[in-house]
């Protein structure tokens, strides 16, 4: 604020009064608003918010400090602006400013900033009361000259504050800086101070006036705005880098066939195979599914499909070392009953447990004969003759679920021309008012038997899966692998 003893410096004509106070009606409404925003991202704990929520909630603080402060340097300004007698009163006119807490740290708006002046023609120093409690100081004790302010600045500041003084008091520049002062109770504040000299009729400088605002819970919030936003870059680069070892991963372990397979090759009995993975129609994050053929040194095939819990490379490495297990297992002979049983231990006793869910089918070229087991999970789909049917599952629970879990195993035999479809649960999308059942997604792929008759191999009827369920309403990733017996 300008000296009284220097009034012959031009003056602006000052802002209408109506003006100022629908300025300040605007700041209100918004700071209502801005109030219900701030409850809706409070409504979490903050141990169960993610980044994303604590930097929403950072960025309402600030924009609330920011607020609270055009609120303070509005109602400043209406306060030396002259009453206009044919206009009720404000608090008759204006909502009302919404109300701090009892406890908040902040104070009143208009005790964080506060006004000085120095005089250097009479070393008169002048301060606003706001100004003592923002320093922690007591009125009695008077206001600090220019020469004692340094005394409260924090050492790594007094520069900053000494240069901006003496730019001001020399070269006549106007003051813009902030430095940190620690008051008589020990606490530290950050200071935003703006002036400018007064010079008189020789143009020497004859006094420094500036306001000082405590920014200290304003920087505070800037500090979490950063913190927050930098947390949640940390985070989205490590969700990155995780989906794409996970996408490496599963591309490494899975078979690396995508077209029409025959196993046995060049027997007069063999199964037509194909089969295709599914990600996910709303995330991006890559699941634990498999599905798998290989064809055993007995001439024998096997056939598997299989979840495991989670997402991301921990699913996708869990999910290689049983795959990795299965195959092993079958290659040495392991009937499909006591291979669910063997892999049940190796979750149970992973150092990351893990449930999963799976079916293992070993078809023998020479019989036609169908010999399977399954975990939790969902029964094959058996065509014939145009229609189809899930087989009656064995015995068998969630892999990992429980320890000692017996699993039975069941013989089917098939015919030529049969068509066995094996899925992971995650092929058939959630409904709105909770999830599909067994029963009604094994009625959903059933229903495409009329199509799969119709197609003339494998590959053919992977295609119509896709296309019935390759949506973007499914939830979560899938495999699906089928086979059709020739011969």
């Amino acid at each position: 604020m300008p000296s009284h003893l220097f009034a012959d410096r031009s003056a602006a004509q000052p802002p209408e009064r109506d003006a100022v106070e629908a300025l300040i009606t605007q700041a209100r409404r918004l700071r209502g608003g801005l109030d219900a925003v701030r409850r809706e991202t409070s409504a979490v704990g903050e141990e169960h918010a993610d980044p994303q929520l604590r930097w929403q909630r950072a960025l309402c603080d600030l924009a609330v400090h920011h607020l609270d402060d055009l609120g303070g340097h509005l109602d400043q300004l209406r306060e030396g602006l002259p009453a206009d007698p044919d206009t009720a009163p404000e608090e008759e006119l204006l909502p009302a400013a919404p109300p701090e807490p009892a406890d908040h740290p902040r104070g009143s708006l208009l005790s964080r900033v506060g006004s000085a002046e120095w005089n250097l023609l009479t070393d008169e120093v002048s301060w606003s009361e706001e100004l003592f409690g923002i320093f922690g100081r007591d009125p009695a004790e008077g206001p600090l000259t220019l020469d004692e302010l340094p005394s409260l600045v924090f050492a790594e500041d007094q520069q900053l504050l000494t240069t901006m003084v003496t730019d001001c008091l020399v070269d006549g520049r106007p003051i813009d800086g902030e430095f940190r002062i620690v008051r008589a109770d020990q606490s530290v504040r950050t200071v935003h101070m703006v002036g400018e000299p007064v010079l008189d009729a020789d143009g020497s400088t004859a006094c420094m006036w500036a306001v000082l605002r405590d920014v200290s819970e304003l920087r505070r919030s800037q500090r979490a705005v950063r913190e927050t936003r930098d947390s949640l870059q940390r985070q989205r680069h490590r969700a990155q880098t995780e989906h794409r070892l996970a996408v490496e991963l599963q591309e490494a372990v899975l078979p690396p066939w995508r077209g029409s397979l025959r196993f046995p090759q060049g027997g007069p009995v063999a199964l037509d195979l194909a089969a295709r993975y599914l990600p996910s129609g709303t995330s991006a994050l890559i699941g634990g599914d498999w599905y798998d053929a290989l064809q055993l040194p007995d001439g024998r095939t096997l056939l598997s499909v299989g979840d495991l819990t989670g997402h991301g490379a921990t699913a996708t490495s869990g999910m290689a070392m049983v795959l990795g297990a299965l195959r092993g297992m079958a290659v040495s002979g392991q009937e499909p009953g006591p291979l669910m049983g063997y892999l049940n231990q190796l979750l149970d006793s992973s150092a990351q447990p893990a449930l999963g869910s799976a079916v293992c089918c070993r078809f023998d070229p020479a019989t036609r004969q169908l010999v399977w087991a399954q975990a939790g999970h969902p029964a094959p789909l058996l065509f014939r003759g145009g229609t189809g049917s899930p087989l009656n599952p064995p015995e068998g629970v969630l892999l990992g679920a429980t320890t000692g879990a017996h699993y039975t195993q069941r013989r089917e035999q098939l015919a030529p021309g049969d068509l066995l479809v094996l899925h992971t649960d995650g092929l058939v999308p959630r409904r709105s008012h909770g999830p599909l059942s067994a029963h009604e997604g094994a009625e959903r792929l059933l229903s495409l038997a009329p199509r799969f008759a119709a197609a003339r191999d494998a590959q053919d009827c992977v295609r119509v899966v896709a296309e019935e369920f390759g949506g973007a309403e499914r939830e979560d990733d899938a495999c699906v692998l089928i086979a059709r017996v020739s011969g």
